[in-house]
């Protein structure tokens, strides 16, 4: 990759955003999953505002994101790819599967650290679960990210086109499977081997903590899988789940500003991996009646 398309790197992902944006915003108005527990305009600014504000954080504090970076470690012959002579036809895949697995750990690490778990947290603090979810994240915790991506495309000496491809693909799969859409059984088990799907992320997002610390994949399936974090269904089934936390219940808190605030905000005991009470904290038949009347 040039300078050029460098240049135009921020052009490439916006594309392929409002695309997938517009698809998945579509089918789910035409085939939806569940019955919405808020309305749109009670969420979708909170969320999208949120995500015109990560965007403009990192343009400004990493300006050539991780494609610049992956360019300079290219032209350097840095990184572990770049020691041997490895065909592109190999490289880029190779680094897109690696950089896939990197984020699947990350995910795990910022469920497993208590400290992490609050800046993640205000994803799975969302009442509802559609295409703006899967752009719902703190600025601090896209910060860290970023930080995490930039070392482990530096090690790897991935290329710019292989980073290019997989941060399209993270962004579209995202879209993708945090959307309210219904795919046919049959359709979406056969997905399931190929790329993680709507049904199977949503259990992630379940108020129960051993269902949120499940099916952390983004894009491809196979390490929930192979790791032994794959939980096939929630367990009151789709329609009927409760989503997000045990925080953060009331409407209010799906406003930019106090959505902000959430890391600073309450304990964060109660979902991390392997903490007493998240083993202990499951919600009974009472709560989980009290918070479906609360959304509704």
């Amino acid at each position: 990759m040039t300078e050029a398309g460098l240049e135009a790197e921020p052009f490439i992902r916006l594309g392929f955003f409002i695309v997938m944006l517009v698809a998945v915003g579509t089918c789910e108005a035409l085939a939806p999953r569940r019955r919405r527990a808020l309305a749109r305009l009670k969420r979708w600014p909170g969320n999208l505002g949120i995500a015109v504000l990560n965007t403009l954080v990192i343009r400004v504090i990493f300006p050539t994101a991780a494609v610049g970076v992956a360019l300079l470690t290219e032209t350097n012959g840095w990184g572990l790819l770049n020691a041997f002579v490895i065909p592109t036809w190999i490289a880029v895949p190779v680094s897109v599967v690696v950089l896939d697995l990197a984020i699947y750990l990350q995910h795990v690490l910022f469920h497993a650290v208590p400290l992490l778990w609050r800046l993640h947290r205000m994803h799975h603090a969302d009442l509802d679960f559609d295409v703006t979810t899967g752009v719902r994240f703190h600025p601090i915790e896209i910060m860290l990210s970023m930080c995490i991506k930039l070392m482990i495309v530096v090690t790897l000496g991935a290329s710019a086109l292989a980073v290019l491809i997989f941060e399209v693909l993270l962004n579209a799969t995202s879209l993708f499977n945090h959307g309210n859409v219904r795919i046919p059984l049959p359709l979406d088990r056969f997905l399931r081997w190929l790329v993680v799907t709507p049904d199977m992320h949503r259990v992630h997002h379940s108020w129960h903590p051993n269902e949120t610390n499940s099916n952390f994949g983004f894009n491809l399936p196979w390490w929930d899988r192979l790791l032994g974090t794959y939980q096939d269904q929630p367990r009151e089934g789709h329609e009927s789940m409760t989503i997000g936390i045990n925080l953060f219940r009331e409407p209010a808190w799906e406003r930019l500003d106090r959505m902000l605030i959430q890391p600073f905000v309450g304990p964060a005991n109660s979902y991390p991996i392997n903490s007493r009470e998240a083993l202990e904290q499951i919600p009974d038949a009472e709560a989980l009646a009290k918070s479906r009347k609360e959304r509704n």
